[in-house]
């Protein structure tokens, strides 16, 4: 979608959000998206002055947080993309609390908290993404996960159209999924983190990213895991007993390192990715009676 109209812009940048145009195949750790404007947000306090104008002028949207567990649709996509500029600094220490910006980077957000004797968070040292998607999806491995840490969320609800701030308690934290909803945009959080010797917190990081080098298709284009572990059972272990890594759609191709990766080895579509998706659910279904759950979040054009 590209938003032509000069009242538009002008209100855009008085609201000191810039406008530019975007592939979202560059923007996502799939490499696979269409093409629509980008809204980069400066300032937390313009967005629901920015979500009235959208909303007045019949602009649909979307918030894009680091891109690192989306599947986008192809071609000229029906919406804009809203997505936040990262303020500097994007992480600020007071004892064990730390406040952090939704749009810092998750690992640089993990290493800054080590550097400063705060552990915690070691398993997410080598997940993609933002702070915010995390929040999101209560990104977690190897026995932790970010809910446990949040006390407080600041967010723009798209329920009330304004910024309120959640405390940890008011908020739901499941296996990859929270009681926040669609449309609310993560703005900051603070996270509550024990006190840790940065030597040990580091060797824990140390051992996690074994794991996932030895695991994982590490430096290939993915989203991280496709579908959610049922409960008691391993998606990618189901998924490997039917014989299908390697198995492929166009360019799109269960990983032969871990089969709940799916990755884009050359410029597969959002299509070849689906088709794949959609197959190996279906022999997953009837070879194991298994309804397995999206974790990818999937944004069709």
């Amino acid at each position: 979608m590209r938003i032509e109209d000069p009242k538009i812009i002008g209100a855009l940048s008085e609201l000191n959000v810039e406008l530019r145009r975007s592939s979202l195949a560059e923007l996502t750790s799939l490499a696979i998206g269409g093409t629509t404007d980008l809204l980069r947000i400066q300032k937390h306090e313009s967005i629901p002055g920015l979500l009235s104008l959208l909303d007045s002028h019949g602009v649909p949207h979307r918030f894009l947080g680091g891109g690192s567990n989306l599947l986008v649709g192809d071609g000229e996509l029906p919406w804009v993309v809203l997505q936040l500029a990262s303020p500097d600094p994007d992480v600020v220490l007071e004892g064990n609390f730390a406040q952090v910006d939704a749009a810092a980077d998750l690992g640089r957000t993990v290493t800054f908290c080590a550097k400063h004797d705060l552990g915690g968070m070691e398993g997410l040292i080598g997940v993609p993404g933002t702070v915010g998607g995390a929040l999101r999806m209560n990104a977690g491995a190897y026995g932790m996960q970010i809910g446990s840490y949040v006390r407080e969320v600041k967010l723009y609800r798209a329920a009330t159209r304004q910024i309120e701030i959640l405390r940890g308690e008011q908020i739901s934290f499941e296996y990859r999924h929270t009681s926040f909803a669609p449309d609310d945009m993560m703005l900051a959080v603070k996270l509550e983190l024990p006190s840790k010797p940065f030597k040990e917190i580091l060797q824990g990081i140390r051992i996690c990213n074994e794991k996932r080098r030895s695991s994982q298709p590490l430096g290939q284009k993915s989203a991280g895991c496709i579908f959610k572990n049922p409960p008691g059972a391993s998606a990618g272990r189901m998924i490997d007993e039917l014989g299908l890594k390697g198995l492929s759609v166009g360019d799109a191709r269960v990983s032969d390192r871990h089969a709940n990766f799916f990755v884009n080895t050359g410029k597969a579509s959002a299509n070849d990715m689906l088709a794949l998706i959609t197959d190996v659910r279906e022999r997953v279904r009837t070879a194991f009676s298994v309804e397995l759950e999206h974790e990818v979040v999937i944004w069709n054009a």
